[in-house]
């Protein structure tokens, strides 16, 4: 009963969009078609799928190049991010001393900062790492922060009084208390890792997909372009997918509780 009532869950979370994509297609295939539209700058779909299937082992080439760089700067994101929500939470005179300028460091433009990574280290993985790490650590240490520091504090105060000491607060309450936290902003470092690594094959690369988006936008292939932007997409979801399934095996109780409230 518990697998046919997940069954059921999974399908209406998937069918809607799904159909919602194929509808957004269907109507683009036909709006070309209507409108006549020059496929020069308007590629219809089916154009767009052409692309890629001519040559799709120039895309799955680069999407690997991205998808390392997405991986290890999201790696690299990730452990800087909850490394800074724990030293800000335990610290107060660190949280006010670094915490403002953890706003300020995302108001810096990022391919600005990869023109310079690109200077230092050259056309290496090394800055697209960088860039990367950059905007992911971000929301991962304020999720990190908001989760620790939101506990109750009755609940610390219960444990207190059965005698628990504080790491034993931190691994009991704490911990469990901030984890959904650090996996939302997990969730959204994810999303914008391709954003980051994108940004810095701008600013200077030998390949990947940013790196061969630019040159088949100079050279006006447009429904290159959209395949580029479609594979993108795909990478995305699917970094996206592949931390939220590693939260329902990290935190399956909290899958449970949300499904119970709706």
């Amino acid at each position: 009963m518990d697998k046919k009532l997940r069954l059921r869950g999974g399908i209406s979370a998937t069918l809607p969009p799904l159909l919602f994509g194929i509808g957004v297609i269907a109507f683009w295939e036909l709006w070309t078609i209507i409108t006549n539209s020059d496929p020069r700058l308007f590629p219809p779909p089916s154009d767009v799928a052409n692309a890629f299937i001519d040559d799709p082992s120039l895309y799955i080439r680069n999407a690997k190049t991205t998808a390392i760089e997405m991986v290890l700067g999201f790696g690299v994101g990730a452990v800087v991010g909850i490394a800074l929500g724990l030293l800000v939470t335990y610290s107060k005179p660190l949280r006010r001393a670094v915490y403002p300028w953890l706003v300020i460091s995302q108001t810096i433009p990022i391919p600005a900062v990869a023109a310079v990574l690109v200077t230092w280290f050259g056309f290496s993985i090394l800055p697209k790492v960088i860039v990367v790490a950059l905007i992911a650590f971000f929301p991962i240490s304020v999720s990190t922060t908001d989760g620790l520091v939101s506990v109750d504090s009755q609940m610390i105060q219960l444990m207190r009084t059965f005698g628990a000491n504080r790491v034993q607060i931190f691994r009991e309450v704490r911990i469990p208390h901030a984890l959904p936290h650090v996996f939302t902003g997990m969730k959204v470092a994810a999303a914008f890792s391709v954003l980051g690594a994108v940004f810095g094959e701008w600013v200077g690369a030998r390949g990947g997909l940013g790196y061969l988006l630019l040159i088949k936008n100079r050279s006006v292939n447009t429904d290159d372009v959209f395949a580029i932007i479609a594979v993108l997409a795909t990478l995305g979801v699917m970094f996206f997918g592949l931390i939220t399934l590693i939260e329902r095996l990290v935190i399956p109780w909290h899958f449970d509780n949300r499904a119970e409230d709706t």
